[in-house]
């Protein structure tokens, strides 16, 4: 609300509304509730999901293998196994969709139940939905106020803003039109709570018109955008499906007019293509390793909630953070004080004899208290106070300790207004001991003017520091009976100020250094003051020489086109908004970034939801933040953050270990039918077999490739970029190498077997081309699963993995030699010398792999010696 808004604003009588009043606003204004966007039907989701490219080649498989076994009288062993694997596909899917839409529903439950309204001239309970412009809210320390609104009468208010502005500081709030008043502390927001005080105050805007309401409104449009990941795979099937149609498209032609072969046929050939084409375990197993990335960081302190950002994570390119509580400890804490006649500020470890009198003031005039309750750390007391507790604390002092020698008599409280708290103390010779402390300008010292000047010059270089200030002045009074607060606190004597801040984890400035050193730029996104922010984030290494600071005030006169072409020269922004937020991270994504973005209070949920990672903090965030996020702190720390991208970087790297390992087969198979037919052979393999290659050899070792650990360079490579491509780094060429390796082999391997083991038996080939596919694609994952040569170790590195090769490996030859398996999967018995072809051809592969890996490492050994020299 505006400052001309707020001059302008019709008051209320101080007696309420009348019933009528209210009744007339809230069919004019509506109910003062968050309204969540309307939800896509179930088969809109269903419909979302079978849109995939991927989905959709196994809906034309699905549809063509139906098709056969009804009219045809072919079996339905591929339509229910495909079939399965597509529903499959689409549960898991719209499973993690649904876990991802909780944020508004969290929003929708922060407001309260009832909260009392004064009407007619009477206080009365209703309930908060019923609360309507113009209404006037009595407010207590507890409360938690129901719609924005503004003070029109208050006592020492404070009210905890932190839902909103992520900062854990109460803000003062005074009445509207106070001369000395700020715009901001004369207005109070839905959803805060009151820390402090009483107030009337009159409600100017409900709902979805609230700050909390806009929030909610940028939440309903923000929209995730695909994962890279995601769009990588359906790349992939892109390309698939491409090979797939025009390989299906030629087998066909080819089939009628070189093999002269039926519809019937040809159509099953074309089948046969299409399972071939498509990977159908792919997005099982790509869902698998990432649910094992999901185990794998929640022992690192990261809780995943939305699966594919465990991949995501690891190939971002900045991670935007907040700074209380993330980068910084999230309490104050006193680092440095000053006395009067010291030369300079001493640290808050290096205790004087003045010092230790500093502190037994500040002992004395503070309320906080921390215990320890099961095991847990309660504190009672605003964050400045428990500062003063924990400086006791660290220097075996106690405000109990201090009382001993002169007990609390009175205490006049801290005052928004006067800017400063006393109390008055018992000495033992009778006299009592008045102790003030506050804002160093509100204390009534009695000044020589070159006492003020030093310690003047004190105070401003505490805060060039970004330290919050707090002095100290004491005085020293006769008995007495009674207590006159405004005489007791004059004419004090200066004890000396302490400098405050929230410090930087330790472990921050190392895992910054990491960051950078993996290619990703981190920076800071805060609702503190700039001094603050660019003090700590000088002294992380957050913000290097060059970068700059910026507040949402300027950031708000740039426009989209000057902060795109400013955002990668910006590493601090302070006092920003929730829409500043999305506005960052949105700049940053059109630069092709991966984005990762902290939060914790409300006002970071829709940049949380914009953001490709949103990370909580599962300490001090709100359920709201947490609901929107993709991960959850449990320990609120930025380090845990650089630990969950070397986790999602092995989830990746594993990933693509599962497209090499499944692909590479998927081209061979669909060069080996395309290729058989041209030589007049017919179909090497029949539906059933692809279907059991894809399925068994390949699914379930696949499926294993998720515990590999991750390779020793990972943190030293730059991020995936959003447009890299899936074949990149390498990836292409190794799957070239397999495809065409495999692809020889099994045309030979069929040739072989058909016309030289037996006098032109299709059946024999086809046998002997099935095993060594099979299990040929299977023993070479151990050439794959490692892009360092084999050793002994790394054989036995992932033990269940190997036991699932063996199981794998003796099922199909359990179906090669048993009669009845044979004869459901068109296969014969071999003759010895079909065996002995089989037991050399299934180590071609891993050979071939190997040596490509040995003369690798030796053309870049020999290329490093050469940039050397």
């Amino acid at each position: 609300m505006k400052r001309e808004e707020m001059t302008t604003l019709n008051l209320t009588p101080q007696q309420g509304l009348t019933a009528r009043e209210a009744q007339t606003r809230r069919q004019e204004f509506g109910s003062n509730q968050l309204v969540a966007a309307k939800k896509a039907s179930i088969w809109r989701q269903i419909g979302h999901h079978l849109a995939d490219v991927s989905s959709l080649v196994l809906l034309f498989a699905v549809a063509l293998a139906s098709y056969m076994a009804l009219f045809q009288g072919g079996g339905w062993t591929k339509s229910i196994v495909i079939g399965s694997i597509l529903v499959i596909n689409v549960i898991i899917g719209m499973y993690q969709e649904a876990s991802a839409e909780k944020a508004l529903a969290a929003l929708q439950s922060m407001s309260l139940p009832t909260t009392t309204v004064r009407r007619e001239n009477i206080a009365q309970t209703i309930d908060a939905k019923d609360v309507v412009p113009g209404d006037l809210v009595l407010l207590k320390a507890g409360d938690q106020v129901p719609a924005d609104g503004v003070v029109l009468s208050s006592t020492n208010l404070a009210v905890d803003e932190a839902v909103l502005t992520g900062e854990s500081v109460p803000v003062d709030k005074v009445a509207l039109h106070k001369p000395d008043g700020a715009k901001e502390n004369q207005q109070v927001f839905s959803g805060t709570a009151v820390t402090a005080g009483t107030a009337v105050i009159q409600v100017v805007t409900t709902g979805m018109a609230t700050e909390l309401g806009q929030i909610a409104g940028l939440l309903n449009k923000t929209k995730k955008r695909a994962t890279p990941l995601q769009g990588r795979l359906n790349r992939l099937s892109g390309w698939l499906t491409t090979f797939a149609v025009m390989g299906g498209m030629a087998i066909f032609a080819l089939s009628i007019w070189m093999q002269n072969q039926g519809l019937a046929d040809s159509l099953m050939i074309g089948i046969s293509l299409a399972v071939a084409a498509v990977p159908e375990t792919l997005p099982i197993i790509v869902t698998i390793s990432l649910a094992h990335g999901v185990k794998r960081m929640a022992k690192r302190n990261a809780i995943m909630r939305r699966v594919n950002a465990v991949e995501t994570i690891g190939g971002v390119d900045v991670i935007a953070s907040d700074k209380t509580g993330t980068l910084t400890q999230n309490q104050m804490t006193i680092t440095r004080y000053w006395t009067p006649g010291a030369k300079s500020a001493a640290a808050a470890t290096e205790m004087t004899h003045a010092g230790k009198d500093l502190m037994r003031y500040l002992g004395l005039v503070t309320n906080a208290e921390i215990q320890m309750v099961n095991g847990e750390e309660e504190t009672v007391g605003d964050p400045t106070e428990l500062a003063i507790v924990r400086w006791l604390a660290k220097n075996d002092a106690s405000r109990k300790g201090f009382e001993a020698t002169a007990p609390r008599l009175a205490e006049d409280p801290f005052d928004s207004t006067k800017k400063t708290m006393a109390t008055l103390h018992q000495l033992k010779d009778g006299r009592r001991l008045v102790v003030v402390k506050g804002a160093f300008d509100r204390l009534p010292v009695d000044w020589q003017p070159a006492e003020f000047a030093q310690a003047k010059r004190a105070h401003d270089a505490f805060g060039q520091e970004a330290l919050r200030v707090l002095a100290v002045g004491y005085r020293v009074v006769p008995a007495g009976d009674t207590i006159n607060w405004a005489d007791l606190t004059q004419h004090l004597t200066f004890a000396g100020i302490v400098g405050m801040i929230d410090p930087p984890r330790p472990e921050v400035i190392t895992a910054i250094r990491e960051a950078k050193a993996a290619g990703i730029k981190p920076i800071m996104i805060t609702g503190d003051h700039m001094v603050t922010a660019e003090a700590i984030a000088k002294e992380i290494g957050l913000l290097s020489p060059g970068q700059l600071v910026m507040s949402g005030d300027e950031l708000r006169t740039l426009t989209d086109a000057e902060l795109d072409g400013q955002i990668k020269n910006i590493a601090v922004y302070a006092r920003v908004s929730p829409t500043d937020k999305i506005r960052i991270v949105q700049a940053w994504q059109k630069t092709g970034a991966t984005v990762a973005m902290t939060g914790d209070g409300v006002n970071d949920a829709p940049a949380l939801k914009a953001a490709d990672v949103g990370i909580a903090m599962g300490i001090t965030g709100t359920e709201v933040s947490k609901s929107a996020a993709d991960m959850v702190l449990t320990d609120d720390n930025f380090a845990t953050i650089i630990s969950a991208v070397k986790e999602g970087r092995t989830v990746y790297q594993n990933i693509l270990k599962a497209v090499e390992f499944l692909v590479g087969v998927n081209f061979a198979q669909i060069f080996l039918m395309v290729g058989s037919v041209l030589m007049g052979w017919g179909a090497p393999l029949l539906a059933e077999q692809l279907l059991l290659i894809n399925v068994l050899a390949d699914g379930i070792p696949g499926f294993y490739l998720s515990r590999e650990p991750g390779e020793k360079a990972a943190m030293q490579q730059p991020p995936v970029a959003n447009d890299e491509s899936l074949f990149a780094r390498g990836l292409g060429g190794q799957l070239a190498t397999r495809a065409v390796t495999f692809t020889f082999l099994t045309l030979g391997a069929y040739g072989l077997g058909r016309f030289v083991l037996a006098a032109n038996q299709p059946a024999v080939g086809m046998t002997v081309t099935f095993l060594i596919l099979a299990i040929g694609s299977m023993i070479d994952i151990y050439a794959i699963k490692d892009r360092q040569p084999l050793t002994w170790a790394s054989l036995k590195r992932n033990p269940r993995l190997n036991r699932a090769l063996l199981v794998t490996i003796s099922l199909l030859i359990v179906v090669a030699v048993v009669p009845g398996l044979q004869g459901l999967f068109g296969l014969v018995a071999l003759p010895v010398g079909g065996w002995v072809l089989v037991a050399i051809g299934v180590f071609i592969p891993t050979l071939v792999l190997e040596i490509k890996k040995r003369w690798g490492q030796r053309a870049q050994s020999m290329g490093n010696r050469l940039v050397e020299d």
